[in-house]
């Protein structure tokens, strides 16, 4: 048991390794990220002015869709290399847990898609003029949001892996499933500015990020698994 153990926690840590380092080789990936972040945050001061009112009320809400598209705007390239090269195929015919590599892949993705968007919010959380109280409900509300963008948007990416169009049906696919998440961030954000405290929606956050934990690496694991034998 020992040494199965031990067998499984080495493939988990090479490919993280490994998916790590293509993020670093890749960094320019992660730039145009944040680029394409700041971009669409920074197009709704300019459409509906600089009163700082209007942008404390909007604010929630862009950032957090701005973080959602950066994400999806990520996630066609999560599966598309290893399947190109056939890494994703050696992986599945190792005979090891598919479950782990996927953690390990999805684990790799967040750090290098959904970190830096996370540390991007306080700056935009200055562009919407923001009160500092917010900051932790927002900081908070992305560190436990943003896995579960990570997770759902990468069943729908096993889903449509190899697919004509495929980036469009991946949005299609997760759009719905991201209502939630975004609702309960931006709801924690706003019941903080209303004097409610953010602590309800971030209970039901880390409610949703534990239940994807649980079930989403099985699920895209298994999608894999159907995309290679289709």
């Amino acid at each position: 048991m020992q040494a199965g153990s031990n067998t499984y926690g080495g493939l988990f840590r090479a490919v993280l390794q490994r998916d790590l380092l293509l993020v670093w080789r890749n960094r320019m990936d992660a730039v145009t990220t944040l680029g394409f972040l700041v971009v669409v945050a920074s197009l709704f001061p300019l459409g509906i002015g600089a009163d700082p009112a209007r942008l404390v009320a909007i604010g929630p809400g862009v950032i957090w869709v701005a973080a959602l598209l950066s994400v999806l705007l990520s996630l066609p390239r999560l599966f598309a290399q290893d399947h190109d090269n056939g890494t994703l195929e050696q992986l599945s015919l190792s005979g090891e847990p598919a479950v782990l590599w996927v953690m390990a892949k999805l684990l790799a993705f967040w750090l290098g898609a959904c970190l830096p968007v996370i540390l991007a919010a306080p700056l935009l959380a200055l562009w919407f003029q923001l009160p500092a109280n917010a900051w932790p409900a927002l900081l908070g509300g992305l560190l436990l949001g943003t896995p579960v963008l990570a997770m759902l948007g990468a069943i729908g990416a096993a889903l449509t892996l190899g697919l004509r169009n495929g980036g469009m049906l991946l949005g299609l696919l997760v759009l719905p499933l991201y209502i939630p998440v975004l609702i309960f961030g931006a709801g924690a954000v706003e019941a903080v500015l209303s004097g409610v405290g953010a602590r309800a929606h971030l209970l039901l956050l880390g409610g949703i990020c534990a239940a994807t934990l649980a079930l989403a690496p099985w699920a895209c694991a298994a999608s894999l698994n159907i995309a290679m034998e289709s």
